[in-house]
């Protein structure tokens, strides 16, 4: 290996527990706009007609069983310091029978002594839903080949490529060479594993799920405007290096993208949708499922738990889904089908936004179970 392949392998490996840090210890989410999930109203049902402890959250995910529909979404992995963090939060979905990501594999790929980092969670998950981890610019970099090493890093259940061009203008070292990317992806999506394609806090247009849906994705997760900024992460990143245009990119850019739940109603177009950015409760979870995500999934409530241990995870995991539960109940869904279909009042700048954008939202207030209600 010679010297600037090892420089690189530090850099990658450094920045990972730098982000870590970052996002354990600072203010890191949007601070202008929310994930527009604050304007999604489920309707009361004050008539519910069954037992909470009967509501059934279990789902099907890109052909695995899960107990609840969520996922841990990717966070950390490509640094000794993180196989703790990564084992703890893999054990948790485990035991909650929920499915779980790794961050980023490309350290494990520049130096595979990393990858004990990564396949951690499948030595104390053997049976949970896991999905690797690799950048859009990183596929066109090493080839299918690589990939394929990934996958069998994790015995994976699928494999994401994370589109994160917003992070990468704003780091200097990023990778801003978006060309090919659609076509990189397309090639991958000949694998014999599921490809789940993620933004990561600017949100998937509707235009950008049509391209990736005939590129043969088979989910799409849509890393919404409204959580963790990563263009905000960078912002400490230049600070601490006194790096003066990158803090002024990072700031500017802090809260840009599509929220959330505009862009779940955008990537409505008939694949899997995972509902990313923001969520940090069970209602958050509800809301997304009702506007036409198959699951929702989060990262930064799991951090700073994740650094203490396997049980702090599970004590937010249980609460976020008792939360769920709650949500269910109140609108009249014992099981995720009567979620998906239950009357949604959409308000506010989100009913604005995708008015402008030619999205119907009433028909998702006048929605009901017709065979439930009789006419007098």
């Amino acid at each position: 290996m010679n010297n600037m392949n090892a420089g690189l392998n530090m850099s990658t490996s450094q920045r990972k527990i730098e982000h870590l840090k970052l996002c354990s210890s600072s203010p890191v989410e949007s601070r202008v706009k929310g994930t527009g999930l604050e304007d999604v109203m489920l309707v009361h049902r004050a008539l519910p007609e069954f037992d909470i402890e009967d509501i059934d959250l279990h789902t099907n995910f890109l052909g695995k069983s899960m107990k609840a529909p969520f996922l841990i979404a990717s966070i950390t992995g490509g640094h000794p310091d993180t196989g703790p963090i990564n084992a703890a939060l893999a054990q948790a979905a485990e035991e909650m029978g929920i499915g779980i990501g790794v961050g980023s594999q490309r350290a494990a790929i520049e130096d595979p002594a990393q990858a004990g980092s990564f396949s951690i969670m499948r030595d104390v998950a053997p049976d949970a839903f896991i999905y690797g981890n690799i950048g859009a610019a990183q596929i066109k970099e090493y080839g299918i080949e690589k990939i394929e090493d990934l996958v069998e890093m994790l015995d994976a259940d699928a494999m994401a490529i994370h589109l994160n061009f917003l992070q990468e203008a704003i780091q200097p070292e990023g990778d801003t060479d978006a060309s090919g990317a659609l076509d990189a992806i397309r090639e991958i999506c000949s694998l014999d594993i599921p490809i789940i394609v993620k933004e990561t806090g600017a949100g998937i247009s509707h235009e950008d799920a049509l391209l990736l849906k005939k590129a043969g994705v088979s989910a799409i997760d849509v890393g919404g405007a409204g959580g963790t900024s990563w263009s905000g992460v960078e912002v400490y990143r230049a600070r601490d290096r006194k790096d003066v245009m990158s803090e002024m990119l990072g700031e500017l850019f802090w809260d840009f993208g599509i929220p959330t739940a505009a862009s779940v109603v955008e990537c409505n177009v008939s694949l899997p949708v995972i509902a990313t950015g923001g969520i940090r409760t069970g209602m958050d979870i509800a809301r997304s499922i009702a506007i036409g995500a198959s699951v929702a999934s989060a990262a930064l409530p799991f951090v700073a738990p994740a650094l203490e241990s396997k049980e702090m995870v599970l004590k937010r995991l249980k609460l976020m889904m008792n939360e769920l539960k709650v949500a269910m109940f109140l609108c009249g869904c014992q099981d995720l089908h009567r979620l998906h279909i239950t009357p949604t009042v959409i308000t506010g700048w989100t009913r604005e936004y995708l008015e402008l954008r030619g999205f119907n939202v009433k028909e998702f207030a006048l929605r009901s179970d017709r065979s439930e209600l009789q006419v007098i």
